[in-house]
């Protein structure tokens, strides 16, 4: 028994990845894997996918780049993040492709690849509306395209953009930029065959086919996490991630007694309480006091009162067969019943992965 763990289905990310490849078809899979994959932990993820069907991996971070090219040396890795001088001699160390939008970047990026004695491969930003990182100016964009083809210390490997809006069904601003991209992509791939296109996220590799291109950078759906944030059973996708704890001590309340910080809930009526070892120190967050539900038995039990950094409190009912050592989970299924992430992201109005991004290296990663 342990005070908290994360276990994760491995078979189920496999699963998810096979079934995004038949979405695909003949477009590729990149399993973005930053931020340890979403919270499940990257390389053991990373390995899932591969047997699943991805064939290439995307990090954001050159310290990702490193953890994740060092062990999977044999397969193509982009870093899709802003990077310094001394972040992009690390990410080149670690055999991954970079992104650039801007000449400045791609002049250093010629400088430090001849430096390494090999030309780096590059994947040019196409900002067309996410309004974040990348050129929104077309011919800027074509510029730099034929700029990093032309450069010997170079390789042009890809052309990319982002959506803004892929997951959100009623917008109409997907299509635009889908649009935008489309017109330029073109135009690439007239001058420069061989490149890479793509720019589809999870949402846009079940929304539009169109979307697909040669390949696509799924993050949130190779776990499980639904990118409408609805049920991800809808999509034909399973849950990876199991949040549980224990139940460390059963209390018996009279009516009016208190739990928790500040009293913010006390006793209705005559009831049990139980503590479990697991707080905003693990990832729950404190938005969750009075808010959330916990599984114990296969029944969901209320979490009541203030959650601290270490322990939250669950209210049990006047009549309960609940002892100590018993499991409780947070997020995951237990019996005939299930608390998703995206219900707790929906409970804390924000969106399932920043749940699991947010459990904390103190919750050790454990296969299910």
């Amino acid at each position: 028994m342990e005070r908290a763990s994360a276990r994760i289905d491995y078979d189920a990310v496999r699963a998810n990845c096979a079934r995004l490849k038949v979405e695909l078809g003949e477009a590729e899979l990149c399993a973005v894997v930053k931020a340890d994959g979403y919270g499940h932990g990257a390389d053991a993820c990373v390995a899932a996918a591969l047997d699943g069907g991805a064939t290439r991996l995307a990090v954001a971070t050159a310290s990702e780049a490193e953890q994740v090219g060092r062990r999977f040396q044999h397969v193509p890795l982009l870093t899709m993040g802003a990077l310094t001088e001394e972040e992009v001699d690390a990410a080149i160390s670690a055999g991954s492709e970079l992104a650039l939008w801007r000449e400045d970047f791609r002049r250093l990026l010629a400088d430090r690849s001849r430096a390494h004695g090999r030309p780096g491969r590059v994947h040019v930003k196409y900002d067309s509306g996410m309004g974040r990182l990348g050129n929104s100016d077309p011919d800027e964009v074509m510029a730099l395209v034929r700029a990093c083809a032309e450069d010997p210390d170079l390789e042009l490997a890809g052309i990319w953009t982002h959506f803004a809006t892929a997951d959100e069904l009623d917008s109409d601003y997907f299509e635009e930029q889908l649009g935008r991209f489309e017109r330029l992509a073109a135009a690439v791939k007239e001058q420069h065959p061989g490149v890479l296109v793509h720019a589809a996220n999870s949402a846009a590799v079940l929304r539009d086919r169109r979307a697909h291109f040669g390949m696509a950078r799924c993050g949130v759906a190779i776990y499980g996490l639904d990118p409408f944030q609805r049920d991800p059973a809808e999509q034909d996708l399973r849950p990876a991630l199991t949040l549980s704890s224990h139940v460390a001590d059963v209390k018996r309340f009279p009516a009016g007694a208190s739990a928790g910080y500040g009293r913010k809930w006390k006793a209705p009526v005559d009831t049990w309480v139980g503590v479990i070892p697991v707080g905003y120190g693990d990832g729950v967050r404190r938005a969750l006091t009075n808010n959330a539900d916990v599984l114990v038995h296969g029944r969901r039990h209320p979490l009541v009162g203030t959650v601290s950094m270490d322990n939250i409190t669950i209210d049990l009912g006047p009549e309960t067969e609940v002892e100590p050592g018993d499991e409780a989970v947070l997020i995951g299924r237990q019996g005939d019943e299930q608390i998703l992430a995206e219900e707790v992201a929906h409970r804390l109005d924000t969106i399932n992965y920043e749940v699991t991004c947010a459990i904390s290296p103190r919750v050790p990663r454990r296969p299910a």
